[in-house]
């Protein structure tokens, strides 16, 4: 089983709990307009590798993996658009006894019969889902990202549902994902779901610029520049103040 991979990195810090052993797979449906990976966005493209190649390579790490609490994390681009090789890679992982974390925005999550049986074939080795919810204002979220939310709010009730855990993370940009009133509506569906362990507000920064301007892309957000600590903690405060 082959995956479509954009890179990997060995020693990642920021995505799941401990050191990570970090896939990032190639393809993605949202146009984020912060994005800092759009390099991964085209489909089909990437490097060509296989489950027993890259276990084979993370084994080698499993000393320092496993002592600090990590394990493997699948980013992207978006992994849905992959389910088949992610099954298979989990599957292998768990075999192993690797945690395993799934960072998604939930942006192909579809209610189709065949996908479902494969999402919900994906979770059972699952250990934590990284949910990237963008914006919770539908319009917004269409202007921000290309796309509407209500498969991404559904993936969230699925993992709900499923009582997968989750941390909920939300890119602040400000001017665009900060508002109150926004950030409020976004706290308030949160608090809906009894599954979210944490929650992660990741401020908005100009590091992936570069490689918009290497594809010949117009960068949307010029002018933007990142938000302060004290917003991102106010942010933080409206977005986790209805959890249990």
């Amino acid at each position: 089983m082959n995956g479509n991979i954009h890179s990997i990195e060995t020693f990642g810090t920021v995505d799941g709990p401990g050191i990570r052993y970090v896939i990032f797979t190639q393809g993605c449906l949202l146009r984020c307009q912060f994005c800092h990976n759009a390099d991964t966005w085209e489909i089909g493209a990437g490097k060509q590798m296989s489950v027993s190649e890259i276990v084979h390579d993370v084994q080698s790490y499993l000393p320092f993996i496993q002592s600090s609490g990590g394990g493997i994390t699948v980013s992207g681009g978006e992994p849905l658009l992959q389910l088949p090789f992610v099954i298979e890679l989990f599957k292998a992982c768990k075999k192993l006894g690797i945690h395993t974390a799934l960072d998604s925005s939930g942006g192909c999550y579809s209610r189709a019969r065949s996908f479902q049986k494969q999402i919900t074939e994906l979770i059972k080795y699952t250990d934590l889902v990284l949910l990237d919810i963008k914006h919770i204002n539908r319009q917004k979220h269409i202007k921000l990202t290309g796309v509407p939310n209500d498969h991404i709010l559904d993936f969230a009730g699925f993992l709900n549902e499923q009582q997968v855990p989750v941390w909920i993370r939300h890119v602040l940009v400000p001017g665009i994902s900060d508002i109150d009133a926004d950030l409020i509506t976004l706290g308030e569906f949160i608090g809906t779901l009894a599954n979210v362990q944490k929650v992660e507000v990741l401020p908005y920064h100009k590091l992936g610029v570069y490689k918009w301007e290497a594809l010949g892309i117009e960068y949307p957000l010029k002018g933007v520049e990142p938000p302060s600590a004290e917003r991102v903690e106010h942010a933080y405060r409206l977005l986790t103040r209805n959890m249990a």
